[in-house]
């Protein structure tokens, strides 16, 4: 499989190339230049097949023919070594768990899966490798765990400093060996604007292999598309409709879901679910896509003002803004809002669910008002302890830690401030 840039101004180029660069020369993501529907067997009997065999037959094309099925085989099964369930909260709505992995977070898969393929790549090549990642919360800390100690790969982690949980920060900031944490003064927007920066950085790429591990990376971006047919093997029997909501900040994941669709996926529309930073509920509103400085908000792993995905999103559906409204429907929701679902699913289903799993709710709700005979299932993307001020605060229930959680408890913090982009640079020159 070959990737083209979606700024089209670039060089196709390989898998491996597309992973280990990141970003395109011309700025733009890669994207497949093909994609080709799974056969309707795999569908008709995908109850007797194994999540492994699942996902590797959704990856392989786009892996093929850079990465050995043999191994390609391995690296899903050690992607995959937790489970994904679906908890069901009534006739209507479900929860799609995404936190059983190391982190605690949705973003294992991807990191997980992406360290694989770069430590294959890497496995002969004496040239070291450095990973360069913003993060607005979940990403950092899965990319830490999934990175650290692979041969060859430095990992450099840039966060908002203040604007991330305290066991987020944990996850980043206290492994050592190869993962190197930078506490950006600023918001996530700006950590990802320096990321992109430092690729287009000839006087530093010159000098060193920069790659990303965020979702503008495709072996990141890819493999988040397993979630959505997971569920569906696990509801297709019992429901016809099935739509998914999905907490949304970078796009990566309900973009992965929309890829999942375009491999056959089985799915009519999905709900992009946004907190304040809502970007793309406003341009499905007014045809007008406007970025916009983020602000805070307590589901934090969403407060992304530029995401990058969309273009993604948009070439997908071949940037027909009709086509893509009638796919994913958006809204939009207050902390207040998120607070009061996170009671309400306590209450209600004696679930304790996460501020970034409380907005995909409201999303399903909101969508449920006017398709009440769907079946609608929100991701919840992160372990509610890793926001353990906020659920408390609200349940007013002390929640037991789960071992991830204990594991960095405690730990010494190591991390470097930095407020420019120029003290980006010279800490990776240094």
């Amino acid at each position: 499989m070959n990737y083209y840039s979606l700024n089209h101004k670039a060089p196709n180029t390989s898998f491996k190339k597309a992973v280990i660069k990141g970003l395109a020369p011309d700025k733009g993501l890669y994207f497949p230049e093909s994609i080709t529907p799974l056969p309707q067997s795999f569908w008709d009997t995908i109850d007797r097949l194994s999540y492994s065999e699942i996902a590797f037959e959704a990856i392989k094309q786009f892996v093929s023919p850079e990465i050995p099925e043999d191994i390609l085989k391995t690296i899903v099964e050690e992607t995959l070594s937790f489970d994904f369930p679906v908890v069901k909260l009534n006739d209507n709505i479900s929860t799609l768990e995404l936190f059983h992995g190391p982190t605690m977070a949705f973003k294992d898969v991807g990191a997980r899966f992406m360290a694989r393929c770069l430590g294959y790549f890497n496995k002969n090549n004496t040239n070291e490798v450095t990973v360069l990642v913003a993060t607005s919360g979940d990403t950092g800390g899965a990319v830490a765990n999934g990175f650290l100690g692979v041969k060859g790969v430095n990992v450099v982690i840039l966060y908002p400093s203040g604007k991330v949980s305290n066991i987020q920060e944990m996850q980043l900031t206290t492994l050592g060996q190869n993962i190197k944490a930078l506490e950006v003064n600023g918001t996530f927007d700006d950590c990802q604007a320096m990321v992109k920066t430092a690729f287009l950085d000839d006087q530093l790429t010159s000098q060193m292999q920069l790659t990303s591990a965020n979702s503008i990376n495709v072996a990141r971006w890819l493999p988040q598309l397993f979630y959505f047919i997971f569920a569906y093997k696990q509801l297709h029997n019992q429901y016809d409709d099935i739509v998914f909501s999905i907490p949304s900040g970078n796009f990566g994941n309900v973009c992965a879901g929309m890829m999942a669709q375009q491999l056959g996926l089985p799915i009519s529309h999905f709900i992009a679910s946004n907190n304040a930073n809502n970007v793309v509920t406003r341009y499905l509103t007014s045809q007008l896509y406007e970025p916009k400085p983020s602000v805070q908000t307590i589901s934090n792993a969403m407060d992304v003002g530029a995401p990058s995905n969309f273009i993604r999103i948009q070439e997908i559906y071949k940037n027909n803004f009709e086509t893509l409204k009638n796919n994913v429907s958006s809204y939009s929701f207050t902390d207040d809002e998120t607070r009061e679902a996170m009671l309400e699913i306590y209450n209600d289903f004696n679930y304790v669910a996460d501020p970034h799993g409380a907005v995909g709710y409201l999303g399903c709700k909101a969508y449920l008002k006017v398709n009440p005979n769907a079946h609608c299932v929100f991701l919840e993307t992160a372990h509610p302890t890793k926001f353990l001020d906020v659920v408390e605060d609200v349940i007013k229930q002390e929640q037991p830690l789960p071992e991830q959680i204990q594991a960095v408890m405690g730990n010494k913090k190591e991390s470097f401030v930095i407020s420019t982009y120029q003290e980006l640079k010279s800490f990776l020159l240094s």
